[in-house]
């Protein structure tokens, strides 16, 4: 643990370090100077605005543009926070330093990493880098171009054509995501391209809001979307992206028009070439301060650490953001981190004006080393033919949405 006379550097100030610029770091970024204005508080993020994958799946579906998604740097720059526009290549966590592709190299005492995901090219054999191009997986944001593309072919794609998809198996990053984005594209499907099909490939045999998200499919949707589970050949093993063919475990051969391919993830690059993942491609962490357990110093929050009961959720990495940086700043002040509790809301669209939700509370066990759902802390939406339930619920995932991308860029 850093002391406290961190604090009396020459230079007046301890630096916390901020790696990441998405729901974790820009959250994280904004408490700090909130909770910690003593502490001189960079962010490393290499994009220079950040597009949010929530509601990124509104965008296929027609229901909102790009510009809506979009969100730059300036509310915190007006905060005091200190904006690098590069990407944090390599990490000394022994020497306490982050080096940047541009070459520049930052000292920290703290460091809150939030870097998000990588895809695992060739999991799934012949979906490489290379075949993103042809099959989009829209799935990690960057810069757009993946969602504008796969955008670009649902629009192109004639009306009666096969629209398909494949999921991954547990963990990665927003459970319902895919389901939301089924949901997403038969919107648009069914007002441009009624005759159009979706056929979803699934590595699982379960998914998260399943009841629901199934519920609205017949009631909104008819037959077009069609969920085929692993334990009915769902899970797809191979690609021919040029072919547009999607093979699965037990070799069934399916022809799609456009093809989404989510493949399996792991922590950023940066985190398992520093050392801070484990064999499972995520970092093990505290629970209590999201410390990684290879390197003191360094808080992991995010898509990228074993969220353990926790699902990889926009909402957790705000939440979850909130409590490593009391526990950065605690430990600069030579102080206990504080008690910790993490909330999660997850709003998906079925529909237009249609909405479901799951909430849930987290709490870490005594030493930090498990997190467990608190007992009777949460639910689902209820089901049934509930409209102005549906409604609402739609109302409450927009104002969500304002709120929690003010609480990480105003």
């Amino acid at each position: 643990m850093l002391a406290a006379p961190a604090l009396g550097r020459a230079q007046g100030q301890a630096r916390l370090l901020v790696v990441g610029g998405g729901f974790g770091g820009a959250s994280a970024a904004r408490f700090a100077r909130t909770l910690a204005p003593e502490v001189a508080v960079t962010l490393v993020e290499p994009q220079p605005r950040f597009i949010t994958c929530p509601y990124g799946n509104l965008v296929l579906g027609g229901l909102r543009e790009m510009p809506a998604i979009t969100h730059g740097y300036e509310g915190l720059v007006a905060r005091g926070v200190r904006v690098v526009q590069d990407r944090a290549v390599g990490i000394d966590p022994v020497a306490r330093r982050v080096r940047l592709g541009g070459g520049e190299t930052l000292a920290y005492d703290r460091m809150i990493l939030s870097p998000g995901i990588a895809l695992r090219w060739n999991a799934i054999e012949g979906y490489d880098e290379a075949a993103a191009a042809a099959m989009p997986h829209a799935w990690i944001a960057g810069d757009g171009a993946q969602l504008r593309l796969l955008r670009r072919q649902l629009q192109a794609m004639p009306d009666g054509g096969v629209v398909a998809l494949a999921i991954p198996p547990n963990p990665y990053r927003c459970p319902p995501g895919p389901y939301e984005r089924i949901s997403m594209i038969a919107h648009y499907l069914k007002r441009h391209k009624p005759r159009a099909k979706i056929l979803a490939l699934d590595a699982k045999e379960r998914f998260s809001k399943q009841p629901l998200f199934q519920d609205a499919w017949r009631a909104l949707y008819g037959a077009m979307v069609e969920w085929v589970p692993a334990n009915v050949d769902g899970r797809v093993m191979r690609v021919e992206p040029r072919a547009g063919v999607l093979e699965t475990e037990l070799g069934t051969r399916h022809r799609a028009d456009v093809a989404n391919v989510i493949p399996p993830q792991s922590a950023a690059a940066i985190a398992i070439e520093a050392g801070l993942a484990d064999a499972t491609g995520w970092v093990p962490v505290d629970y209590r301060s999201f410390e990684a357990k290879a390197a003191p110093g360094i808080h992991v929050i995010g898509d990228a650490n074993q969220a353990g009961a926790m699902p990889k959720s926009g909402f957790l990495a705000n939440s979850t953001a909130k409590q490593a940086v009391a526990s950065a700043v605690a430990a600069l002040r030579g102080a206990p981190p504080p008690e910790p509790v993490y909330f999660n809301t997850c709003y998906s669209h079925a529909g237009e004006g249609y909405g479901i939700s799951v909430v849930n509370i987290f709490r870490p066990n005594a030493d930090g080393s498990a997190v467990a759902e608190v007992p009777a802390s949460g639910g689902t939406s209820p089901r049934g033919d509930l409209p102005e339930q549906r409604r609402l619920e739609a109302l409450y995932a927009d104002g969500w949405y304002e709120s929690i991308t003010a609480d990480m860029f105003s």
